[in-house]
């Protein structure tokens, strides 16, 4: 079963904050996020020639895989409390990215900051979410 089952046979049946977005809205916002994203990235790859852009990328893809790790563990195996701990070190990661990229291209910094916020977000959700549901 892949992560959109899991969604929709386990997540509906979870007591949910009145102020939680309905379920369709979640696959534009990553969609426009995983966007901008890509954009970012190729933004400081393409200013590698002015700059050194190791430690930059490696803390992208290090936020990348937190969340696909986040993904795992909040849908995968049902653990929101682990999940919310894991989405506290992805909120980390994704600022250091941010910090990192601004000294390489400043656009692709700002445009990290909406998958920021949305992470903000859904830190706070899932946090209310594990406490809903213990």
């Amino acid at each position: 079963m892949d992560y959109r089952e899991e969604f929709y046979a386990w997540y509906p049946n979870l007591i949910r904050p009145a102020w939680t977005p309905p379920s369709w809205v979640f696959g534009p916002v990553w969609s426009v996020l995983y966007t901008l994203m890509a954009i970012a990235l190729i933004l400081v790859i393409i200013n590698r020639a002015n700059h050194d852009i190791a430690f930059p990328v490696i803390l992208f893809i290090i936020q990348l895989a937190l969340n696909a790790g986040w993904v795992g563990i909040f849908f995968g195996l049902h653990q929101i409390g682990f999940a919310f701990l894991e989405i506290l070190f992805l909120w980390a990661a994704i600022l250091l990215t941010v910090i990192a990229f601004w000294k390489i291209s400043q656009l692709g910094a700002v445009l990290l900051l909406p998958y920021l916020f949305w992470v903000s977000f859904a830190a706070v959700l899932n946090f209310s979410l594990w406490r809903l549901n213990p």
